[in-house]
């Protein structure tokens, strides 16, 4: 496979629904998640496109594409329901073929209209029925010991809506991964959540287990930031930059991430020389082109379309470049969505 066509997959998605697959949520989504050439895959689903997924084989216009697919099937675990009746699989998500992922708390203070961020749609799971509000830890350790148990999850990845409160989430994160390492204590566990406002907090993290974490700006163009992220703008970069810092000191080099999404108007030469920057600080620069998709402003009132393939090329290409010549691969963190790599091309460029 090339490079060039496995960016059109991950712009141009498949028509036709993988059986691990996702709707609405937080982060990249309106999925259905392959192997693409042996790596993890999270290919959007789209009516449109010239891919065709038939349930073995991905076609284009009809005809083999060529591309050596291998699906996932339905994970066990989502058999299972809590004692009080909660099917685990609204507590909690397979994606690729290794990762349990899950939003512990499905709100987020800026899902108003003039405040949410463009591309996301992390309560619409909520209101169609498929997931529930605030995941309690010990939910999270029922779910995370069967999916060990029964489907081999390897890795797992809580997200959060940002709260009121000045951890922004945090602290129930650190809740949830204290309950989660209590039932089976080797399973990795990335955190992902805003700045908190005490960088403190990011030491509670760690102590409570988390071995990684994602502090996710999707833009350094405060233009963008502004354009497409109205209230998480509101955080300035330079408390993003101190929580990065602060996290590398306390999680260690490479394994801390932050998601750039290409496709929002930044200069691509200019997130490039942002993406370096952050590498070298020790943070994982997560490359995701933008993903439109239903229920998101994004698409909903903007109409927005998906970023060209060659400037989603050209910047994973040097992205990569500059993490091979440094020694950082997203292979090497200890989970999350750079060690999953699915949402992204940068690990088929050597990132």
């Amino acid at each position: 496979m090339t490079v060039s066509t496995r960016v059109d997959l991950a712009l141009l998605g498949i028509r036709g629904t993988p059986p691990v697959n996702r709707t609405g949520g937080a982060g990249p989504t309106d999925d259905g998640h392959l192997i693409v050439d042996g790596l993890n895959a999270a290919i959007p689903r789209n009516p449109n496109s010239p891919f065709v997924f038939d349930g073995d084989r991905v076609l284009y216009d009809g005809v083999d594409s060529g591309l050596d697919i291998a699906t996932i099937g339905r994970p066990r675990f989502y058999d299972l329901t809590t004692d009080d009746g909660t099917p685990f699989e609204k507590i909690a998500k397979l994606h690729g073929a290794n990762v349990l992922a899950t939003t512990v708390v499905q709100t987020c203070i800026r899902y108003d209209e003039d405040q949410r961020c463009r591309f996301c749609s992390i309560e619409e799971s909520l209101r169609s029925g498929s997931t529930i509000a605030v995941k309690r830890p010990e939910q999270l350790a029922a779910v995370a010991r069967a999916a060990v148990d029964l489907d081999g999850i390897t890795q797992m990845v809580m997200t959060t809506g940002t709260s009121a409160g000045r951890d922004r989430g945090a602290r129930h994160l650190a809740r949830c991964v204290r309950a989660v390492k209590a039932a089976v204590p080797d399973l990795p566990i990335q955190v992902q959540c805003e700045p908190p406002a005490d960088l403190a907090t990011i030491t509670e993290l760690r102590e409570a287990g988390a071995d990684a974490i994602g502090i996710h700006v999707e833009s350094l163009d405060d233009d963008v930031r502004r354009r497409w992220m109205p209230g998480k703008s509101a955080v300035p970069l330079d408390e993003y930059r101190a929580a990065w810092a602060e996290a590398v000191r306390v999680f260690g080099r490479n394994q801390v991430s932050t998601y750039l999404l290409v496709g929002l108007g930044e200069n691509p030469d200019e997130m490039i020389c942002g993406a370096k920057e952050l590498a070298d600080m020790g943070v994982y620069p997560f490359i995701v082109p933008f993903r439109p998709h239903a229920g998101t402003l994004a698409v909903d009132v903007d109409r927005a379309s998906a970023p060209e393939p060659a400037i989603v090329e050209k910047v994973s290409r040097e992205v990569a470049a500059h993490l091979r010549l440094i020694g950082m691969a997203g292979s090497d963190q200890r989970a999350g969505c750079a060690a999953c790599g699915a949402c992204s091309v940068l690990q088929n460029v050597g990132g």
